[in-house]
């Protein structure tokens, strides 16, 4: 049968502009039996390019059988093996195609604390950008069910936010980063929130298609000591490892949640939040920019490039841009401002209603 050619379109994007795959390189392939379509057209690119495949496969992506067996002291570290393909891979690839939207929230806290540890020495790489890597959405039916579409309408939407002019898309992007680049300050407003953080000294990176695909956002790490104020995040729900936690309102003060909670799930969000003395501060400011990607699906690597909306990650930063917070969890919360929220860069009012003023 033949391959619909919109697949080959997307792996070629994954290998040639998000890795920029070079002969001779090892690239981890990461994903389960639901993505072999997109994973096997991945594998045929880097071959091209004269490089090696190093294929991580599993039925479930969030632990597995693994995870919900073994003794915790072996779950919270990598194998040797796996550590040694962890530390001498030049690039990774990661498919996220999950039978089950919310794999993995069946663990018990330990055993999800104990998996975030476990990839730290792989994240220490990713997010220094010492190997370039990326993220790539592929659908399933799980999916397509949370977000509440047929399997053929996720399908669509998942091609039409990834094929997209990426240079085109950059260009635009590159000019929202120049606004926060140039700023100290940036204060986000909306009912029941008021937050301040500081970018002194940090700059943003645009990812228009080479972080994750989807692409289409600015991101910083904020100086970890500057948040204060508060924010609620009262229209969409937090997910993370599958748990959905509602209405959630985080107070910071110098850079640390001082007060959290939430109408659904709240036990949850503390338990998160006191993982590690850098869960309560922020690893990152991203500001989605994805004009292919409108409606919340219950999806981060979707939901935090809609366009109009902005998310706080808590804990580990990203290194390669300043940040210096570390943590075992990176936790992406998404709050939409296309309802009346304010932007501002060292006061100047920059995006209001979701719409970006003067860019």
């Amino acid at each position: 049968m033949r391959r619909d050619p919109r697949i080959d379109e997307y792996a070629r994007l994954l290998v040639e502009r998000s890795l920029d795959v070079r002969a001779g390189w090892q690239v981890a392939v990461r994903g389960n039996h639901l993505g072999r379509p997109l994973i096997e057209a991945v594998v045929e690119q880097i071959a091209r390019k004269g490089a090696y495949p190093i294929l991580q496969l599993t039925f479930e992506q969030t632990g597995g059988p693994f995870a919900r067996e073994a003794p915790l002291e072996l779950l919270r570290e990598p194998s040797p093996i796996q550590r040694h393909i962890w530390e001498t891979i030049d690039g990774v690839i990661s498919i996220y195609s999950p039978e089950d939207a919310r794999e993995g929230s069946d663990l018990p806290d330990e055993r999800q604390t104990a998996i975030e540890q476990m990839l730290v020495p792989l994240r220490e790489r990713t997010m220094s950008l010492e190997i370039p890597w990326v993220i790539g959405e592929w659908p399933t039916q799980a999916l397509a069910e949370e977000a509440a579409m047929t399997f053929a309408e996720y399908e669509e939407f998942i091609f039409s936010a990834v094929l997209l002019d990426w240079d085109a898309e950059g260009e635009r992007m590159r000019r929202i980063a120049d606004l926060f680049d140039a700023a100290d300050e940036v204060r986000i407003e909306a009912e029941g929130t008021d937050l301040t953080m500081s970018l002194t000294g940090r700059i943003g990176s645009v990812d228009d298609g080479h972080v994750n695909m989807p692409g289409g956002e600015v991101f910083y790490s904020p100086l970890e000591d500057s948040a204060n104020g508060v924010i609620e995040f009262g229209e969409f729900p937090a997910v993370y490892f599958g748990t959905e936690v509602e209405g959630v309102r985080l107070a910071f003060s110098d850079g640390r949640v001082v007060d959290a909670s939430a109408r659904v799930n709240e036990e949850f969000l503390i338990q998160t939040l006191d993982t590690d003395d850098g869960a309560r501060r922020l690893g990152e400011l991203g500001i989605g920019c994805n004009p292919g990607i409108q409606r919340f699906m219950k999806n981060v690597g979707f939901d935090e490039k809609i366009n109009g909306t902005i998310h706080l990650a808590l804990g580990r930063s990203y290194t390669f841009i300043g940040g210096t917070n570390e943590s075992s969890i990176h936790w992406d919360i998404v709050k939409d401002l296309r309802t009346g929220g304010r932007m501002y860069a060292d006061g100047r009012l920059v995006q209001e209603a979701g719409r970006w003023l003067g860019v």
